[in-house]
């Protein structure tokens, strides 16, 4: 097989795809970088501000390499990017939450980070075939209300919300004026996001793991703390990571699916759950002690609970010999409690991703256990 070095770093063997991965440190761009690296005929490069921690096995890391670029800098980006004319695939996995979400600074700054990259790639990135944007359930709801608690599921061409106040809406926009109908396009929504990354603001299985390993740390009771509707209702949608990378390859490299007109997919795990029917189980694997209808308090908040956690969980990381975090590295408080008291109900049909052909599916309780032994397994927990 003949071997050859492309300039940048990266071997290649007759390779037929280039991705570029934009946010490759977040819980999605992780999963979705070593998921293509693992193909043959593809190589990846990798774009966060910071370092990435990615861990590829030595058949996969031959076929990646990270680049560190701040994309809100247009000078920096274009001196990086530009040189990439080999990509074919583009996935945009990342976004900036320096400005509160649905406010005028927030879809200005996203915008502005989408622009440099496409500006750096479009002019000599010339067999780019796909770009790939993630957003996510909040398409379909605004901040501001009204709050929907009916049993709706939305579907891919449900209207838009809020006056338009989402960055969402503003990095399809983008899309379809500077791609000109010139290069095919997909956007994909998740639900609630279960995987492994210690990049990522908001991170549920991190701020999981690290309440379940205090509780039992503590010998205190593992407790839910949120609304009763949250608890007993089928209040959101999750998402496994391992799928919404999978779709993201499937839309980008499907010729029945890739449109210049652009596909919009939700991607959710499939099956509904409620937090009441999957928590017990969630208890066991932490090793804390559960109890029915009793694990349910309406008056716990995790962000003044664990106000004062920190150096517990430093304590734990030294006994356990952890990989060094903070327990703000890990989980994020705020989001767990807005999590756990819903204002509105987000539920996806998978309906259309289905018709496609695209029947990936994931049981809610499956997935994060799954992800709480991945969290073991690289020494987040013990």
């Amino acid at each position: 097989m003949a071997i050859h070095g492309n300039g940048n770093g990266i071997a290649e063997a007759f390779v037929l795809n280039v991705a570029i991965i934009f946010g490759v440190t977040g819980l999605v761009g992780k999963e979705l970088a070593r998921t293509i690296a693992s193909k043959p005929g593809w190589k990846v490069y990798g774009i966060a501000r910071r370092s990435d921690d990615l861990h590829l096995p030595c058949s996969s890391s031959s076929n990646y390499q990270f680049i560190s670029c701040d994309l809100l800098n247009p000078l920096e980006t274009i001196e990086k990017l530009s040189l990439l004319i080999d990509v074919t695939h583009m996935y945009w996995i990342t976004w900036s939450s320096q400005f509160p979400l649905d406010s005028p600074a927030c879809c200005e700054q996203n915008k502005a980070m989408l622009s440099n990259a496409l500006n750096a790639l479009l002019p000599t990135a010339k067999s780019l075939k796909h770009v790939s944007l993630q957003t996510g359930a909040k398409h379909y709801v605004s901040l501001s209300g009204p709050f929907n608690k009916n049993p709706i599921r939305y579907c891919e061409d449900s209207p838009r919300v809020g006056q338009g106040k989402n960055f969402y809406y503003t990095l399809e926009d983008l899309l379809i004026e500077k791609l000109n109908g010139k290069v095919a396009w997909s956007v994909h929504r998740p639900g609630l996001l279960i995987g492994n990354s210690q990049r990522t603001c908001y991170n549920f299985i991190g701020g999981l793991c690290v309440y379940g390993v205090i509780c039992r740390y503590l010998n205190l009771p593992f407790l839910f703390g949120g609304s009763k509707e949250c608890w007993e209702e089928v209040y959101i949608d999750s998402t496994d990571t391992r799928l919404v990378a999978e779709q993201h390859i499937w839309a980008s490299t499907n010729e029945d699916v890739s449109s210049i007109k652009g596909q919009a997919f939700n991607a959710t795990n499939g099956p509904s759950f409620t937090w009441k029917e999957i928590w017990p189980a969630i208890g066991a694997k932490f090793g804390v002690k559960v109890i029915g209808d009793d694990m349910f308090s309406p008056d716990l908040r995790l962000s003044n609970f664990m106000a004062d956690k920190g150096s517990v969980w430093e304590e734990i990381v030294e006994k356990e010999r952890l990989c060094r975090t903070k327990i703000e590295d890990l989980a994020n408080w705020a989001f767990m409690d807005i999590l756990f008291r819903c204002s509105s109900k987000m539920l996806l049909s998978r309906e259309k991703a289905n018709q496609f052909g695209f029947l990936l599916s994931y049981q809610t309780l499956d997935s994060i256990l799954y992800w709480i032994d991945c969290m073991r397994k690289e020494r987040f927990i013990p």
